[in-house]
């Protein structure tokens, strides 16, 4: 039994009814919390023609949430006009006969206002926030209707555009509520764009909708709001496993060169070249960047299912997820070069793991040949780590792999705020300061991470240990992710276990 299962009252239902100015964006909201295509979406005026129910969550205690999507407002000045006639039997007729034949945009409006009067418990009235509150001249006859029908309203504001930092979001609710301020109906302003919303915005508005219920829905929604919740956090750690699998596949990837005479390590310590030991290394450099990418394609196709998205990931966004290792990750310079001029981009956190394993040299072999056939001339670069076996073999070095999670954790955040109304998803350009954030989070976990890398290769190959390393690492990235999102939520969290 879950939190949303637990009885108290007969089961209850609730109903949300989703309006604005006609073409505001009601229908693409409707998709994004939805999870699924709803309606018809296009660039016009009164696209939904009927006000339409869509069960939001349930509970298997029988509760039900039920979102409206309804006709927009249109001529909100003779909307206004006709429902003060509404009372009697000539305006009666005009609004459900001639309206319907000879004004159907009008027709349309009343509709609106008729469901969110019979059957609305909240009202959610989405604004267009590029707008000045003051330009916005359908807002003044809007409210009024609304206020005519009395029901609680929530403003959402819609048309943000991409993600903001905290203090920017929160300003334009502020101008918002100033402007709405002898409206006291309007009970509350939240930023919820149809387009670029975060999941944990839903727990904020879940939260604004328990204060506006009726007393005797309280219970039913209390145990709706506990159900989304585990729904959400659920898909939360299904986002978190996805991630950590191409990583904790990659930090234990181990790579075997080719066996080389003595010979050839020794001259490749005086800077001899040798052409055949550098295509043994580019060549299995390529067969891990390989898997790699194929690692991360699957990765991110399962995090766009897990949002209920479409799309598949590209060329292009694993490129970009290379130029984030490359660039993002908190690097030490000393601890990534590698292989110098046999891979790129995003291969240079390749490390080589050479070792001599015993290997006699001979007395008269001097100090710093021996260190020169150990590594070559990666060991003089650090990193190169000498564990005493016999062979030699390319892994993945630890700065890198801490570049991984920095790209995975943007990544996340991409295709969390990604409302499905905007079609199939598409990598985007990241907001400059989601860098910041990641980085700063990443660099703060540096030692953590670096205990997982050594424990991964270390137990690499044994499935116990292997799907033990990969839960470290779930925990740490989840620890990361709900910081993450806690800075750029503030308090949307706070019901939510930091743990890890």
């Amino acid at each position: 039994m879950t939190a949303a299962d637990v009885p108290g009252r007969d089961a209850g239902a609730v109903s949300l009814s989703l309006i604005s100015h006609t073409n505001a964006g009601k229908t693409t909201l409707a998709r994004t919390l939805l999870g699924r295509d709803v309606g018809e979406v296009r660039d016009a005026p009164h696209v939904t023609a009927e006000a339409t129910p869509y069960p939001l969550v349930q509970t298997t205690y029988g509760d039900l949430l039920t979102l409206w999507d309804t006709p927009g407002f249109g001529d909100s000045v003779r909307l206004v006009r006709r429902l003060r006639q509404d009372r009697n039997p000539i305006g009666w007729f005009l609004s459900q006969v001639w309206d319907r034949y000879r004004d159907r945009a009008l027709w349309l409006s009343q509709l609106a206002v008729r469901n969110v009067a019979e059957q609305a418990d909240v009202v959610l009235y989405l604004v267009n926030a590029a707008e000045e509150p003051d330009d916005a001249g359908y807002l003044g006859p809007e409210l009024e209707v609304l206020e005519w029908i009395g029901k609680p309203v929530l403003v959402l504001l819609n048309q943000t555009g991409p993600p903001r930092e905290p203090a920017v979001e929160a300003a334009d609710a502020a101008r918002w509520q100033a402007a709405l301020a002898d409206r006291p109906h309007v009970r509350g302003v939240l930023a919820l764009d149809a387009f670029a919303r975060c999941w944990v915005q839903e727990f904020t508005l879940f939260d604004a909708i328990d204060d506006l219920v009726p007393d005797g829905s309280q219970a039913a929604f209390g145990r709706l709001a506990a159900a989304w919740r585990d729904q959400r956090m659920d898909e939360f750690e299904r986002s978190m496993a996805a991630l950590a699998g191409p990583i904790e596949r990659a930090a234990a990837d181990r790579v075997v060169l080719p066996a080389e005479p003595l010979s050839s390590r020794v001259g490749g310590s005086f800077g001899l070249p040798n052409p055949a030991r550098s295509q043994a290394r580019a060549d299995a450099a390529e067969r891990m960047s390989a898997r790699l990418r194929d690692d991360l394609r699957a990765s991110t196709d399962e995090l766009i299912a897990i949002h209920r998205l479409e799309g598949r990931a590209t060329d292009a966004v694993l490129e970009r997820v290379a130029d984030d290792v490359h660039v993002d990750a908190p690097l030490d310079e000393g601890r990534t070069a590698a292989l110098g001029g046999v891979v790129s981009g995003a291969l240079t956190g390749l490390g080589a793991d050479l070792a001599a394993g015993g290997l006699t040299f001979g007395a008269g072999m001097v100090a710093g040949a021996i260190v020169g056939a150990l590594g070559g001339a990666g060991l003089a670069r650090g990193v190169n780590v000498y564990r005493g076996r016999s062979d030699a073999s390319l892994r993945w070095e630890d700065a890198f792999l801490d570049g991984l999670v920095t790209s995975s954790l943007l990544r996340y955040l991409a295709v969390a705020h990604y409302g499905r109304g905007r079609g199939a998803w598409t990598e985007g350009e990241y907001p400059p300061f989601w860098r910041e954030l990641v980085v700063e989070a990443v660099v703060a976990e540096q030692e953590r991470l670096a205990v997982v890398w050594a424990q991964t290769r270390e137990s690499a190959g044994s499935r116990g240990d292997d799907e033990r390393m990969r839960q470290e690492l779930e925990a740490v990235l989840r620890s990361l992710a709900l910081g993450l999102l806690d800075r750029l939520y503030p308090g949307a969290l706070r019901e939510v276990e930091f743990r890890g």
